[in-house]
């Protein structure tokens, strides 16, 4: 038999987040001396700047960062990174100034003993859902952080992500994985591809050299060098289905250095799309992501200098093309971050894909040529489905505002603009609340339990008849909302203010793990 081409170098198209943190999940699966040996090389222009916003994370990072050899301190303090505890949906609802609900990063208590949503419903309905069976929402209102200065490096009291600079996170992963895992960085213009007989890459050329490789990984961003250009994927639009199409982004100063420290994101509804609000260690990171069909930019920038209180901004705007390439994988390439695809900044779903295709790639690198036809064809199926929910997620945001007062919440809840996939789930959860058997993956970017949280947040009350209500586990569920009771009392008790725990990380460090 043939022998089959290995597997052994991995060419990186593309700083960045999505580039750098790709390279070092890879590189840090295959350290050098140890089993099976992978080069990695990434090659960037010197003279593209990354788009450097998305400042928000999931909790998956925190493994990431540890698979990555990183120390949690160090990255605190050199990525001006705070604690991310959830998002505060504000006024998407009614629109009015005291609507509002919260998506925690915890689990409902007791979620996977009883059905505490419909528990909920009867015996706490006067309270909000996530503060019913979540103690993270009174948390994060009293502006605490989500462990102590004396738990370990990426411990937890309540579970957290993280807010970043994504400038700052870009070059300190640059200088962990090429200083610590070994990944050679090579600052040069792509400028070809030089192609296989099957059509594989067999190696880039620059302005300066000849890159040959194995498997190309394209984080090339929105112009997808590799898998749009060269191979000519085609982009399917989700524009008809989520409107958001442009950004507007700027950076806000605290009054002061002992400002309190948001240790949430703040998703504040305005009449043609919303209004991230970030905290950062030195400053927010504050941005207006609007659909051009619904309002002028003019009006979009007059809407987040009267949130800022400032009418001088230095505005960044950036547009957005809703939607993702046909197929992420094709023969030796896979697009990974931008290149593969963006849908819109709300819960932070465009970091958390990177790091799951980045994962998926390094734990599934295929050995020869051979294998990799078999892994990229699961790995399309399982980010095929992946994007896919993450699209259902987001639009039931919109799909159950009740807001009135413009065209683009009314154009939101239009049958034509609702996936199918995700009107029969809501028909299903008339009767009876989320639960993980109503999806067909076990690896969920977004579970039940977010559901539940946006649902409930929303006030989706569905149809529950009294036989329903009456046949719940009420005993269990009580037991649930009373332990989460007690379990917000000590939270609020010993944990410390955000910006107070920020401070101490960065003047003691935390302890190792």
């Amino acid at each position: 038999m043939q022998t089959q081409h290995r597997i052994d170098h991995v060419v990186v198209v593309g700083g960045g987040t999505a580039g750098w943190l790709t390279a070092g999940r890879i590189a840090a699966q295959y350290p050098p001396g140890v089993g099976r040996q992978v080069n990695v090389t990434l090659v960037e222009s010197p003279d593209i700047k990354p788009v450097g916003v998305g400042e928000g994370t999931w909790p998956t990072l925190r493994t990431t960062l540890m698979k990555l050899g990183i120390s949690e301190t160090d990255f605190i303090r050199q990525c001006d990174a705070t604690f991310k505890q959830g998002a505060k949906f504000s006024q998407w609802l009614t629109g009015t100034t005291d609507d509002y609900y919260y998506h925690p990063l915890m689990l409902p208590q007791g979620f996977d003993k009883v059905d505490i949503a419909t528990g909920w419903r009867s015996i706490e309905p006067q309270q909000s859902f996530s503060n019913a069976v979540c103690f993270q929402e009174q948390v994060c209102e009293q502006g605490l952080g989500p462990k102590l200065i004396s738990t370990a490096e990426f411990g937890s009291i309540a579970n957290y992500a993280y807010h970043l600079d994504a400038g700052k996170f870009s070059e300190f992963l640059r200088q962990h994985v090429t200083e610590k895992l070994g990944v050679t960085h090579v600052l040069e213009n792509v400028i070809g591809v030089n192609s296989e007989q099957n059509g594989d890459i067999e190696s880039l050329v620059t302005d300066r050299s000849v890159l040959a490789g194995d498997l190309f990984v394209d984080c090339s961003g929105f112009s997808s060098l590799l898998l749009g250009k060269h191979f000519k994927v085609p982009f399917i639009d989700h524009s008809d289905v989520l409107f958001i199409d442009q950004a507007l982004a700027v950076q806000s100063p605290y009054d002061n250095m002992d400002a309190p420290i948001a240790s949430h994101t703040i998703s504040t509804a305005q009449k043609a799309g919303w209004i991230w609000d970030i905290g950062l260690q030195t400053r927010r990171g504050v941005g207006h992501v609007y659909s051009s069909r619904h309002t002028s930019k003019l009006e979009a920038e007059d809407a987040l200098s009267q949130y800022v209180g400032s009418s001088h901004l230095d505005v960044k705007q950036i547009p957005i093309a809703c939607g993702h390439r046909d197929v992420f994988w094709k023969n030796n390439c896979v697009a990974v971050g931008l290149a593969a695809g963006f849908l819109e900044p709300l819960e932070a779903s465009a970091l958390v894909l990177v790091e799951l295709s980045a994962t998926l790639l390094a734990e599934q690198l295929p050995h020869d040529r051979q294998a990799l036809d078999i892994v990229a064809k699961r790995f399309n199926n399982t980010f095929r489905y992946r994007w896919a929910r993450v699209i259902d997620f987001l639009k039931l945001h919109y799909l159950l505002s009740r807001r009135t007062d413009s065209a683009f919440w009314q154009d939101n809840r239009e049958p034509e603009t609702v996936p199918e996939s995700l009107k029969e789930l809501l028909l299903l959860w008339r009767h009876r609340a989320p639960g993980n058997c109503d999806f067909d993956s076990n690896n969920e970017v977004f579970p039940a339990a977010s559901y539940q949280y946006v649902l409930y947040g929303m006030g989706f009350v569905g149809a529950l008849d009294q036989q329903q209500l009456a046949s719940a586990p009420l005993d269990i569920a009580r037991q649930m909302i009373a332990q989460n009771q007690r379990a917000r009392q000590k939270a609020l008790q010993v944990l410390p203010k955000h910006r107070e725990l920020i401070n101490k990380i960065k003047t003691y460090g935390m302890a190792m793990v």
